[in-house]
């Protein structure tokens, strides 16, 4: 099963935790803090839709907005969008929290991040 996941860099990602939650009822899954105050990986929740983010750093000239799309193959995939002329801009990677996952950039420079990490609600929410 994969899934589609948007992903966005703030440049304040704890201001925009407490707006998403207040202004618009996202609940908030998982934060993984940073050095500084910063956002290392949010994961917040409307309904069974989740989108990630994180803190952008001061020299990241991107939009700020990248997709991820979970696959069960990230070794097979990369061999397919590589050899279909996919621009790579990370071959595929072991991260610390378990998944394998490779990045690449379309035509208009939109980031895509692919791998095996699929975001699922906490247990309990402590709510």
């Amino acid at each position: 099963m994969a899934g589609v996941y948007p992903v966005i860099g703030y440049r304040n990602a704890i201001a925009a935790i407490d707006f998403l939650k207040s202004a618009f009822g996202f609940e908030e899954w998982m934060v993984v803090p940073g050095d500084g105050g910063t956002v290392i990986h949010a994961e917040l929740a409307h309904g069974e839709y989740a989108v990630l983010l994180h803190t952008r750093s001061d020299d990241d000239a991107s939009s700020g907005i990248s997709l991820y799309l979970a696959v069960d193959d990230v070794d097979a995939h990369f061999a397919h969008a590589k050899a279909a002329g996919a621009t790579i801009t990370k071959e595929p990677f072991d991260t610390d929290y378990g998944s394998r996952d490779y990045r690449s950039v379309d035509p208009e420079g939109y980031v895509w991040n692919f791998g095996t990490y699929r975001p699922t609600a906490p247990a309990t929410t402590g709510r």
